[in-house]
Protein backbone atom coordinates (compact mmCIF):
# COMPACT_ATOMS: atom_id res chain seq x y z
CA UNK A 1 0.00 0.00 0.00
CA UNK A 2 1.31 3.20 -0.69
CA UNK A 3 0.37 6.77 0.75
CA UNK A 4 0.22 10.08 -0.73
CA UNK A 5 -1.01 13.44 1.33
CA UNK A 6 -1.99 15.25 -2.05
CA UNK A 7 -6.30 15.52 -1.84
CA UNK A 8 -6.56 17.65 -4.94
CA UNK A 9 -6.95 15.30 -7.45
CA UNK A 10 -8.92 15.81 -10.73
CA UNK A 11 -10.11 12.26 -11.10
CA UNK A 12 -11.46 11.46 -7.77
CA UNK A 13 -15.49 11.76 -6.95
CA UNK A 14 -16.87 15.73 -6.41
CA UNK A 15 -19.50 17.14 -4.29
CA UNK A 16 -21.75 17.94 -7.40
CA UNK A 17 -23.41 15.02 -9.81
CA UNK A 18 -25.00 16.49 -12.75
CA UNK A 19 -27.88 14.36 -14.18
CA UNK A 20 -31.52 15.74 -16.29
CA UNK A 21 -34.38 15.75 -14.98
CA UNK A 22 -37.98 16.60 -16.29
CA UNK A 23 -39.67 19.04 -14.54
CA UNK A 24 -43.64 19.62 -14.76
CA UNK A 25 -44.97 22.99 -13.33
CA UNK A 26 -48.79 23.02 -14.22
CA UNK A 27 -49.09 21.94 -17.22
CA UNK A 28 -45.84 22.99 -18.47
CA UNK A 29 -43.00 19.71 -18.96
CA UNK A 30 -39.45 20.37 -19.45
CA UNK A 31 -36.09 18.54 -19.53
CA UNK A 32 -33.12 20.12 -18.01
CA UNK A 33 -30.43 19.82 -16.10
CA UNK A 34 -29.93 19.40 -12.18
CA UNK A 35 -27.42 19.43 -9.96
CA UNK A 36 -27.32 16.61 -7.06
CA UNK A 37 -25.18 16.46 -3.86
CA UNK A 38 -22.73 13.76 -4.21
CA UNK A 39 -23.91 10.73 -1.85
CA UNK A 40 -20.81 8.06 -1.97
CA UNK A 41 -19.17 5.63 1.07
CA UNK A 42 -16.19 5.97 2.70
CA UNK A 43 -13.96 3.39 4.35
CA UNK A 44 -12.15 4.96 6.86
CA UNK A 45 -8.84 2.40 7.53
CA UNK A 46 -5.66 2.40 10.60
CA UNK A 47 -2.81 1.31 9.38
CA UNK A 48 -0.29 0.76 12.55
CA UNK A 49 1.93 -1.32 13.57
CA UNK A 50 2.17 -3.10 9.73
CA UNK A 51 -1.31 -4.15 10.55
CA UNK A 52 -4.49 -2.36 8.98
CA UNK A 53 -8.08 -2.47 9.96
CA UNK A 54 -11.30 -0.73 8.31
CA UNK A 55 -13.18 0.93 11.42
CA UNK A 56 -15.84 2.40 9.73
CA UNK A 57 -17.59 2.93 6.56
CA UNK A 58 -19.79 6.04 6.22
CA UNK A 59 -22.01 7.76 3.68
CA UNK A 60 -21.04 10.86 2.85
CA UNK A 61 -20.20 14.16 0.23
CA UNK A 62 -16.58 13.46 -1.55
CA UNK A 63 -14.54 16.59 -0.05
CA UNK A 64 -12.06 17.23 2.69
CA UNK A 65 -11.97 13.38 3.27
CA UNK A 66 -8.47 13.32 4.88
CA UNK A 67 -10.07 15.93 7.71
CA UNK A 68 -13.27 13.51 7.69
CA UNK A 69 -11.35 10.67 8.60
CA UNK A 70 -9.12 12.48 11.37
CA UNK A 71 -12.05 14.35 12.58
CA UNK A 72 -14.08 10.91 12.71
CA UNK A 73 -11.23 8.58 14.73
CA UNK A 74 -10.70 11.95 17.12
CA UNK A 75 -14.21 12.42 18.24
CA UNK A 76 -14.46 8.74 18.97
CA UNK A 77 -11.01 8.85 20.98
CA UNK A 78 -9.18 6.66 19.18
CA UNK A 79 -6.41 9.55 18.19
CA UNK A 80 -4.74 12.80 19.77
CA UNK A 81 -3.41 15.83 18.11
CA UNK A 82 -0.10 14.11 17.18
CA UNK A 83 -0.94 10.81 16.48
CA UNK A 84 -1.28 10.80 12.93
CA UNK A 85 2.27 10.46 10.91
CA UNK A 86 0.41 10.29 7.07
CA UNK A 87 -3.29 9.81 5.96
CA UNK A 88 -3.83 9.44 2.47
CA UNK A 89 -6.03 7.55 0.03
CA UNK A 90 -5.80 4.45 -0.43
CA UNK A 91 -3.80 3.20 -3.86
CA UNK A 92 -4.16 -0.73 -3.83
CA UNK A 93 -3.48 -2.22 -6.95
CA UNK A 94 -6.78 -4.84 -6.81
CA UNK A 95 -9.31 -1.56 -6.12
CA UNK A 96 -11.08 -0.13 -8.50
CA UNK A 97 -10.47 3.60 -9.24
CA UNK A 98 -13.84 4.91 -7.74
CA UNK A 99 -12.72 2.12 -4.42
CA UNK A 100 -9.00 4.28 -4.49
CA UNK A 101 -10.82 7.52 -3.97
CA UNK A 102 -13.71 5.93 -1.49
CA UNK A 103 -10.86 4.85 0.88
CA UNK A 104 -8.63 6.94 3.32
CA UNK A 105 -5.89 5.20 5.31
CA UNK A 106 -4.68 6.55 8.36
CA UNK A 107 -0.84 5.84 9.81
CA UNK A 108 -0.48 6.16 13.24
CA UNK A 109 2.64 6.81 14.72
CA UNK A 110 2.05 3.88 17.58
CA UNK A 111 3.82 0.63 16.63
CA UNK A 112 0.38 -1.00 18.11
CA UNK A 113 -2.79 -0.77 16.47
CA UNK A 114 -5.39 0.68 19.39
CA UNK A 115 -8.63 -1.08 20.89
CA UNK A 116 -11.11 -0.34 18.03
CA UNK A 117 -13.42 -3.59 19.09
CA UNK A 118 -16.53 -0.74 19.80
CA UNK A 119 -16.06 0.62 16.25
CA UNK A 120 -16.26 -2.26 14.51
CA UNK A 121 -19.43 -3.22 15.98
CA UNK A 122 -21.15 0.00 15.78
CA UNK A 123 -20.07 1.80 12.35
CA UNK A 124 -19.11 -0.81 9.77
CA UNK A 125 -22.69 -1.61 10.29
CA UNK A 126 -24.45 1.57 10.34
CA UNK A 127 -23.74 5.06 9.01
CA UNK A 128 -26.31 7.08 10.61
CA UNK A 129 -24.75 8.19 13.54
CA UNK A 130 -23.38 6.53 16.68
CA UNK A 131 -25.10 3.95 19.45
CA UNK A 132 -27.23 6.39 22.10
CA UNK A 133 -28.64 5.96 25.40
CA UNK A 134 -27.61 5.65 28.66
CA UNK A 135 -24.55 3.30 28.15
CA UNK A 136 -23.31 5.90 25.62
CA UNK A 137 -23.33 8.45 28.18
CA UNK A 138 -21.10 6.38 30.62
CA UNK A 139 -18.94 5.33 28.11
CA UNK A 140 -18.22 8.96 26.82
CA UNK A 141 -17.60 9.73 31.00
CA UNK A 142 -14.48 7.27 31.03
CA UNK A 143 -12.73 9.62 28.11
CA UNK A 144 -14.22 12.94 28.81
CA UNK A 145 -14.45 15.10 31.48
CA UNK A 146 -16.77 18.04 32.04
CA UNK A 147 -15.52 21.51 30.47
CA UNK A 148 -13.20 23.02 32.28
CA UNK A 149 -15.23 26.63 33.85
CA UNK A 150 -11.71 28.51 33.80
CA UNK A 151 -12.22 28.91 30.41
CA UNK A 152 -15.49 30.13 30.10
CA UNK A 153 -16.81 32.21 26.89
CA UNK A 154 -19.07 34.29 26.22
CA UNK A 155 -22.21 35.35 23.25
CA UNK A 156 -24.85 37.93 23.13
CA UNK A 157 -28.09 36.89 21.91
CA UNK A 158 -27.63 39.53 18.78
CA UNK A 159 -23.90 37.48 18.06
CA UNK A 160 -25.71 34.21 17.71
CA UNK A 161 -28.99 35.86 15.60
CA UNK A 162 -26.12 37.00 12.97
CA UNK A 163 -24.12 32.52 13.03
CA UNK A 164 -27.20 31.37 10.20
CA UNK A 165 -26.63 33.80 7.64
CA UNK A 166 -23.06 33.74 7.77
CA UNK A 167 -22.97 29.98 7.53
CA UNK A 168 -25.65 29.83 4.93
CA UNK A 169 -23.46 32.38 2.42
CA UNK A 170 -20.43 29.94 3.12
CA UNK A 171 -22.47 26.85 1.80
CA UNK A 172 -21.37 26.81 -1.93
CA UNK A 173 -22.72 23.07 -2.73
CA UNK A 174 -25.79 23.39 -1.16
CA UNK A 175 -26.54 26.77 -3.34
CA UNK A 176 -26.36 24.79 -5.80
CA UNK A 177 -28.32 22.14 -4.82
CA UNK A 178 -30.39 21.88 -2.19
CA UNK A 179 -29.23 18.71 -0.73
CA UNK A 180 -26.57 19.39 1.83
CA UNK A 181 -26.20 19.93 5.54
CA UNK A 182 -23.45 22.39 6.93
CA UNK A 183 -21.03 22.94 10.30
CA UNK A 184 -19.25 26.32 11.08
CA UNK A 185 -16.73 27.20 13.56
CA UNK A 186 -17.29 30.84 14.58
CA UNK A 187 -15.36 33.05 17.36
CA UNK A 188 -17.35 34.45 20.35
CA UNK A 189 -17.59 37.88 18.17
CA UNK A 190 -19.32 36.30 15.58
CA UNK A 191 -16.06 35.54 13.09
CA UNK A 192 -16.36 32.54 10.82
CA UNK A 193 -13.46 30.92 10.78
CA UNK A 194 -14.24 27.47 8.90
CA UNK A 195 -17.00 25.89 7.29
CA UNK A 196 -17.66 22.53 5.81
CA UNK A 197 -20.51 20.61 3.72
CA UNK A 198 -21.82 17.60 3.87
CA UNK A 199 -25.03 15.13 3.16
CA UNK A 200 -24.01 14.54 6.92
CA UNK A 201 -24.32 16.83 9.75
CA UNK A 202 -22.38 14.86 11.81
CA UNK A 203 -19.62 14.31 8.88
CA UNK A 204 -19.67 18.00 8.66
CA UNK A 205 -18.74 17.99 12.25
CA UNK A 206 -16.01 15.42 11.28
CA UNK A 207 -14.53 17.64 8.48
CA UNK A 208 -14.16 20.99 11.00
CA UNK A 209 -12.91 18.92 13.88
CA UNK A 210 -10.28 16.98 11.54
CA UNK A 211 -8.99 20.47 9.67
CA UNK A 212 -8.61 22.13 13.54
CA UNK A 213 -6.52 18.63 14.33
CA UNK A 214 -4.30 18.60 11.58
CA UNK A 215 -4.07 22.16 11.73
CA UNK A 216 -2.94 22.25 15.30
CA UNK A 217 -5.97 24.44 16.66
CA UNK A 218 -7.47 21.79 18.96
CA UNK A 219 -8.83 22.35 21.74
CA UNK A 220 -12.24 24.55 20.18
CA UNK A 221 -12.62 25.73 23.67
CA UNK A 222 -12.78 29.36 22.54
CA UNK A 223 -15.17 28.33 19.34
CA UNK A 224 -18.93 28.00 18.34
CA UNK A 225 -20.43 25.63 16.55
CA UNK A 226 -23.20 25.85 14.43
CA UNK A 227 -24.92 22.71 12.68
CA UNK A 228 -27.58 23.38 9.91
CA UNK A 229 -29.95 20.91 11.07
CA UNK A 230 -30.72 19.19 14.37
CA UNK A 231 -28.43 18.79 17.20
CA UNK A 232 -28.09 15.02 17.93
CA UNK A 233 -25.92 12.81 20.56
CA UNK A 234 -22.82 12.04 18.43
CA UNK A 235 -22.69 16.04 16.90
CA UNK A 236 -22.49 17.17 20.86
CA UNK A 237 -20.10 14.20 21.54
CA UNK A 238 -17.73 15.34 18.67
CA UNK A 239 -17.74 19.12 20.15
CA UNK A 240 -17.35 17.96 23.54
CA UNK A 241 -14.28 15.39 22.13
CA UNK A 242 -13.20 18.93 20.80
CA UNK A 243 -13.43 21.47 23.81
CA UNK A 244 -16.18 23.01 22.04
CA UNK A 245 -18.43 24.89 24.87
CA UNK A 246 -21.39 26.28 22.86
CA UNK A 247 -23.55 24.25 20.34
CA UNK A 248 -25.83 25.97 18.18
CA UNK A 249 -28.45 24.44 16.07
CA UNK A 250 -31.14 25.89 13.78
CA UNK A 251 -33.63 22.68 14.08
CA UNK A 252 -34.40 21.00 17.38
CA UNK A 253 -32.09 18.95 19.82
CA UNK A 254 -32.09 15.63 20.89
CA UNK A 255 -33.36 14.62 24.69
CA UNK A 256 -29.91 12.85 24.63
CA UNK A 257 -27.76 15.83 23.32
CA UNK A 258 -29.15 18.12 25.86
CA UNK A 259 -28.12 15.02 28.92
CA UNK A 260 -25.04 15.24 27.65
CA UNK A 261 -25.23 18.58 27.58
CA UNK A 262 -25.96 19.39 31.02
CA UNK A 263 -23.72 16.45 31.90
CA UNK A 264 -20.51 18.02 30.82
CA UNK A 265 -21.23 21.75 31.42
CA UNK A 266 -21.73 22.46 27.29
CA UNK A 267 -24.39 25.20 26.15
CA UNK A 268 -26.51 24.03 23.75
CA UNK A 269 -28.97 26.26 21.88
CA UNK A 270 -31.41 24.83 19.51
CA UNK A 271 -34.04 26.75 17.02
CA UNK A 272 -31.66 29.41 15.74
CA UNK A 273 -33.65 31.00 13.69
CA UNK A 274 -35.58 34.13 12.86
CA UNK A 275 -34.12 36.12 15.61
CA UNK A 276 -35.18 33.25 17.93
CA UNK A 277 -33.99 30.50 19.87
CA UNK A 278 -34.13 27.77 23.26
CA UNK A 279 -31.50 27.22 25.36
CA UNK A 280 -31.13 23.48 26.35
CA UNK A 281 -28.08 23.10 28.48
CA UNK A 282 -25.36 26.07 29.90
CA UNK A 283 -26.84 29.61 29.98
CA UNK A 284 -24.64 31.11 31.65
CA UNK A 285 -22.54 31.84 28.82
CA UNK A 286 -25.17 33.41 26.93
CA UNK A 287 -25.40 37.20 27.94
CA UNK A 288 -29.14 37.40 27.98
Amino acid sequence: MTMQTDESRTNRPGPVTRIRVREVTGTAVRDRRDDLATEEPLEIRLLAGGESRTVAITMRTPGADFELAAGFLHGEGIIGPGDISAIGYCTDEDLTPEERYNTVTVRLRTSTMPDISALERHFLTSSACGVCGSASLDALRDRCSPLDAGTKIEVSPEILYGLPSMLRKAQGVFGRTGGLHAAGLFTPDGTLIAAREDVGRHNAVDKLVGWSLTTDRLPLDQHVLLVSGRASYEIMQKALAAGVQIVCAVSAPSSLAVDLGRDFGMTLVGFLRDERFNIYSGTERITT
